[in-house]
């Protein structure tokens, strides 16, 4: 039986904004509000800004808060290259919030958005004064073990093999846009009508032939064999001095970070699970998602 959840009306939408970081214009929303405490939602890996828009609603009226487009996704630009490394990402991040004068913020953050956002907590950690992470610790351990058993030229032709192959792949192209929303369904089958109806909306481009692809990137897909070790990662972590909240979805592919450890790594740290949510806990259990934030943020 599907189980029913209030979803806020999204009202009045955000005014769309660019900054510049490396020389790539990048997009952001602003929800309004100026002069309240700033808050930063980071969306997760092919997805987009306006993916927040349902968590913004409900939060609008307390705080300023600011959406970015990740580089490669929604409607900021491509990289180009097609690189897309961890430090760029948290470079980008660093750089709208200075720009923006929003320290300390308060960062929600979802995935790849999670990953960036906490290591930025780490590197800065004077500069963020509460942090929420869905499933944003990245591979498990088990899954860091698998890969550590490769040698690094075994590690860097598997990512030149992934870079030819993606340099023949063209995007998805949909004939109409209820295409791609029977297919962000398909994929998404915890989302309501509404939900996936509204993600596709923000989440697609129509080409110059009349057809829909989603705006990402393909080569956001790639994962460098290069970057920090698991070891330097949990020592940014273990830098982070705010309220941490680490949420995951039961019916998620993430595992538990308190049974396998990485939650040690942080000084105040908390793990929250959402019974009957996957990846998107924030979509599927959106009205449980906001009372764990609320709760967060009033410690």
């Amino acid at each position: 039986m599907e189980r029913e959840q209030t979803v806020p009306n999204v009202t009045s939408g955000p005014a769309s904004h660019v900054y510049f970081s490396q020389r790539l214009r990048l997009h952001y929303v602003d929800w309004g509000n100026e002069g309240a405490p700033p808050m930063l939602l980071v969306h997760g890996g092919r997805d987009h800004c306006r993916n927040w828009d349902w968590v913004a609603e409900a939060f609008r009226g307390d705080y300023h808060i600011i959406a970015p487009d990740l580089r490669g996704h929604g409607d900021s630009q491509w990289s180009m290259g097609g690189s897309y490394t961890m430090p760029e990402y948290v470079y980008d991040i660093a750089h709208l919030v200075d720009q923006k004068n929003m320290a300390p913020v308060t960062i929600l953050s979802h995935s790849l958005g999670g990953m960036i956002s906490l290591q930025y907590a780490g590197l800065y950690p004077d500069k963020v004064k509460s942090i929420v992470a869905i499933e944003g610790l990245g591979a498990s351990p088990l899954m860091l073990a698998k890969n550590a058993g490769k040698s690094i030229n075994e590690r860097l032709a598997d990512w030149a093999d992934e870079l030819r192959k993606m340099s023949g792949r063209a995007p998805r192209r949909y004939a109409t846009l209820e295409d791609a929303f029977s297919r962000m369904q398909d994929e998404n089958p915890h989302l309501s009508e509404a939900q996936a109806r509204h993600l596709t909306v923000h989440g697609a481009n129509q080409n110059e032939d009349g057809t829909y692809s989603w705006k990402f990137d393909n080569y956001v897909r790639i994962f460098r064999p290069h970057g920090l070790s698991p070891e330097e990662i949990q020592h940014l972590w273990s830098r982070i001095a705010c309220p941490t909240l680490l949420i995951r979805g039961t019916e998620s592919w993430a595992s538990d970070p308190e049974e396998d450890g990485r939650l040690s790594s942080f000084q105040n740290a908390t793990v929250a699970a959402i019974e009957g949510a996957g990846h998107w806990a924030h979509h599927d259990r959106l009205d449980v998602f906001l009372d764990l934030v609320r709760g967060h943020l009033a410690k």
